[in-house]
């Protein structure tokens, strides 16, 4: 088992230690249930009184703490505790044991380049003509199809799948069951659907032909910028003749959905359920919470940040904060909010008034 020193701890987040800097723990636990050889995370005053029920030697405090009064025979202190967190368990994490090299199970084409580096886990499936650089890691019954390229350290767990001509940039991870360049949802009728007469006139089919999809297939692919994590069971659909791109440093949550032809920004963050449509534009640092929706064909400016479950059906400046169904400004759709609670009072009143104007017409 893996222990680390006071002194190690406080070195890797930057950060002041005090006391007895040389004792070692073998992980971090909530203060109550912190056992003699774990780090508390107390960063906060409102856990101190766990540290007291549990059995933690050192924790990790808020700025001004008195440790010793806390029973504690070392501290770490740091400025953000939000940030530390990204240090300690970047540094407590070990990561997937996968063996070094190629697993005898996995199914490797002839002309597939595998830098010697890189590990091969159980079940792999790697197509003709693929790429995988230095320190990738790939975990079982990942299936790389013809053409791939995937950059150093990625790190490709369980059950992920990559399509043709694929491009995934350095550290890139995927996490288990993520799917990326699969074919875009992109279908067409012979004549005009029913689907476009209503966006043409916002509501009426008029006269379209019954008649069926014919599919539009994608000749595209998908390119991952470095540095890009992708959720559990993500889908990342291929570009229907340009690629699908996500820019360096983004982060998709578990269940996001990008459509054929997106373009994703650097450093976004794309919480759970997030569905973006095709051919829409995504600026850098974009944020947006769960469930939230993208229209086709729009753009969404360089550091907007929507709140969850925001529908986005036309372009938004950069900047922008928005919140509601369909998107508007946060305060202003705060303000809305409050007025649509305020509606019943509202008819209340207006009953009221009528009927007192009515009895007075019919005393006159």
């Amino acid at each position: 088992m893996s222990s680390f020193s006071i002194s190690q701890i406080a070195s890797a987040l930057a950060a002041q230690a005090v006391g007895a800097v040389d004792l070692r723990v073998t992980g971090a636990s909530e203060p109550a249930s912190a056992g003699p050889d774990h780090l508390a995370l107390a960063m906060d005053p409102k856990y101190g009184d766990g540290l007291t029920a549990g059995q933690a030697q050192a924790a990790i405090l808020w700025d001004g703490a008195d440790w010793q009064a806390l029973g504690l025979k070392a501290a770490i202190f740091v400025p953000r505790p939000r940030y530390a967190m990204a240090g300690l368990t970047t540094l407590m994490d070990a990561g997937p044991q996968i063996a070094a090299g190629v697993h005898p199970t996995a199914v490797v084409d002839p002309s597939a380049q595998i830098d010697e580096g890189a590990a091969i886990g159980p079940f792999v499936v790697i197509g003709a003509d693929v790429r995988i650089g230095p320190k990738a890691r790939i975990a079982s019954h990942v299936s790389i199809d013809t053409g791939a390229q995937i950059g150093s350290q990625a790190l490709l767990l369980q059950g992920a799948k990559i399509g043709a001509r694929v491009v995934l940039g350095d550290r890139v991870i995927l996490q288990p069951g993520a799917c990326i360049g699969s074919d875009g949802f992109s279908f067409v009728t012979p004549e005009k659907s029913g689907v476009e007469n209503v966006r043409a006139t916002l509501g009426d089919q008029q006269d379209a032909a019954k008649q069926s999809w014919t599919r539009i297939h994608s000749l595209g692919s998908v390119h991952i910028g470095d540095d890009v994590e992708v959720g559990a069971n993500a889908a990342i659909d291929r570009g229907t003749i340009r690629n699908t791109t996500i820019g360096r440093g983004t982060k998709l949550d578990n269940l996001v959905h990008i459509g054929h032809n997106v373009q994703v920004g650097e450093d976004c963050l794309l919480c759970g359920q997030v569905g973006i449509a095709g051919s829409s534009t995504i600026g850098n640092r974009v944020v947006m919470g769960g469930q939230c929706g993208v229209n086709d064909n729009i753009f969404v400016g360089d550091d907007v940040i929507a709140g969850g479950a925001t529908k986005i059906f036309t372009n938004a400046p950069a900047g922008r904060v928005l919140l509601g169904y369909p998107a508007m400004k946060m305060d202003a759709h705060v303000e809305a909010y409050k007025g649509l609670r305020r509606l019943p009072r509202l008819f209340r009143d207006v009953a009221a008034l009528k009927k007192a104007v009515s009895n007075s017409d019919q005393s006159d």
